[in-house]
């Protein structure tokens, strides 16, 4: 089947982006981690020994950069339904983060150490029909928000992406009643055209 004019155009857009050709120069999987590099630094989010859970981390560049900077220190855990490459030092769960299977999967592999930050970066895959792609986001969207709730130590932080539309308002709304501090971020490596952006959620109540 030929590609659309809308496909020729995401794949001309996509080697010509800086960010793409950074990440294959730095050896990162996937442009995201520049994303997350922004939103670390400009929050601090990371520090040493940290546990972090990174849902729907295929094809892994936000796990990557995570086990990057906390060097030597910490624990990183990365789940998908979608398989993975090893990344050294990551914690690889193939498996629905809301299937029990899964879940034990990840319980042993922290064992008794509570979770400091769950990221999630997911995305459903999109049809171009805002009717249909915006609830199948909002729906992820709230998926991630139970884990996080779930698993998060008291004062934990939450990173997810949103996209901009029905639903967002009342999430984030919803997030405020659950943490001390809820921002929205847009990093510079996210596309302008696109409208995702990032809800950062720090100190669960």
């Amino acid at each position: 089947m030929p590609r659309s004019k809308s496909s020729h155009r995401w794949l001309r857009e996509h080697f010509a982006d800086p960010y793409v050709k950074k990440a294959q120069a730095d050896g990162y999987r996937s442009r995201a981690a520049y994303k997350l590099e922004e939103l670390v630094g400009r929050d601090r989010l990371l520090k040493p020994g940290m546990v972090v859970v990174d849902l729907g981390a295929a094809p892994g560049g936000w796990s990557q950069f995570v086990r990057q900077a906390l060097g030597d220190s910490g624990t990183v855990v990365a789940m998908d339904i979608l398989e993975m490459p090893p990344i050294a030092g990551v914690t690889f769960i193939h498996g629905d983060f809301r299937a029990d299977d899964a879940v034990s999967r990840l319980d042993a592999a922290l064992g008794e150490r509570a979770v400091d930050l769950v990221l999630s970066d997911m995305a459903p895959n999109m049809s171009g029909m805002d009717a249909v792609d915006q609830p199948r986001a909002m729906y992820l969207a709230e998926l991630a928000r139970d884990f996080a709730q779930d698993h998060l130590a008291p004062g934990g932080a939450f990173l997810i992406k949103l996209f901009q539309g029905e639903g967002f308002d009342a999430y984030v709304q919803d997030l405020k009643r659950r943490y001390t501090r809820v921002v929205n971020r847009k990093p510079a490596a996210s596309r302008r055209r696109s409208n995702e952006v990032y809800a950062l959620a720090q100190g669960k109540r």
